[in-house]
């Protein structure tokens, strides 16, 4: 039985991760074993990041009720120690809308947590 090449699947499969490294410097967009290998790591870190990238929200959402909290006078932890026993339910992303965009109504919320 004489071999079969299957040139246009093996070229295919070529092309998939030629386009994958589409867009990276020198060989690596255009030598295939290379381009494979750059499109595999990106792959990898493009998985591992959008796990990464919830984390990196939280801390910057912390930092900002932190920031925003020490300009009235109080540490972030006691803060959220107040919202917690005052069984206001918002989550930090909330938190750091509010601290931004209604300094008011942040303030409201640092004065509850104060008194308690």
């Amino acid at each position: 039985m004489p071999r079969v090449k299957n040139s246009p699947t093996t070229r295919a499969r070529r092309k998939k991760w030629l386009k994958r490294a589409k867009g990276s410097f020198g060989k690596r967009k255009n030598c295939y074993k290379i381009a494979k290998t750059s499109a595999t790591k990106g792959l990898v870190y493009a998985y591992r990041d959008r796990k990464k990238r919830k984390s990196d929200f939280r801390k910057l959402w912390i930092t900002r009720i932190n920031i925003a909290c020490r300009e009235h006078g109080v540490s972030y932890s006691k803060f959220m120690n107040g919202l917690n026993k005052a069984s206001i339910l918002l989550d930090r992303k909330q938190l750091s809308e509010l601290a931004i965009q209604e300094p008011n109504a942040f303030k409201k919320l640092v004065e509850i947590t104060q008194n308690i």
